[in-house]
């Protein structure tokens, strides 16, 4: 599989290449957004790990261009960024990022996460799957659309999986780490705080909808059982 690697920072650039390539995954790093655009139209990637801060721009600039082309919008993205800006993750997982890692970061971590998002991406459905209905709120898992109040709501991949895992366990409790195994198909291994972000954007685009998303202090979230 291959990986590119969008980091102006030589040492981590090295390390990355270094590291990745061990895991016998063929490696293309650069250095900027302009060499980014260059080696994307020569070759296909499986995952792309993208610093935010690049010295010809943002990456959020090139994670938005490519989520919104139907030939990239697949590629998964992992957001590398200096800064613990809870504004930079929100815009990120909103554009279409699947995750982000502050630095520093651990390697062994990020690969951790690297190989259950290339996973993920392996699956397939076996069944076919029926709509979910939940009051004002209908999900059609086929066509990945959500409505409330016959409103579309506009959801990336990973807040409707989030989603789909909440209502289709409604009424239960599921802790984080679950939620990361189920949902990411994170091991137990990774910290990250992504779930509470995406349940905080996700209660924001459900709108009315979004008090049935409810905060089980000290253990985790759970949808509630039935409607008001």
């Amino acid at each position: 599989m291959n990986i590119l690697v969008i980091e102006d920072e030589p040492d981590i650039r090295k390390n990355l290449e270094y590291n990745l390539s061990r895991e016998n995954y063929t490696v293309t790093s650069v250095s900027s957004l302009s060499e980014a655009e260059s080696v994307l139209n020569l070759n296909k990637y499986s995952l792309i790990l993208l610093d935010l801060m690049l010295p010809d721009g943002s990456g959020l600039d090139l994670c938005k261009k490519m989520k919104s082309n139907p030939e990239t919008e697949t590629i998964p993205i992992i957001i590398l960024t200096a800064k613990d800006d809870e504004v930079d993750k929100v815009v990120g997982f909103e554009l279409g990022a699947d995750d982000y890692v502050t630095k520093p970061f651990s390697v062994r971590e990020l690969i951790l996460r690297i190989k259950a998002i290339l996973k993920r991406g392996q699956k397939k459905e076996d069944v076919l799957e029926v709509g979910r209905q939940f009051g004002d709120l209908s999900i059609d898992v086929e066509s990945h659309e959500v409505q409330v109040n016959n409103d579309q709501i506009d959801l990336t991949a990973l807040e409707f999986r989030l989603l789909r895992q909440l209502v289709d366990r409604r009424g239960r409790v599921q802790s984080r780490d679950q939620l990361l195994s189920d949902v990411w198909g994170y091991s137990s291994e990774v910290t990250t705080r992504t779930v509470d972000t995406h349940i905080k954007r996700l209660r924001e685009k459900l709108g009315p909808m979004g008090k049935y998303v409810q905060t089980i202090r000290g253990v985790g979230y759970k949808f509630s059982r039935s409607p008001d």
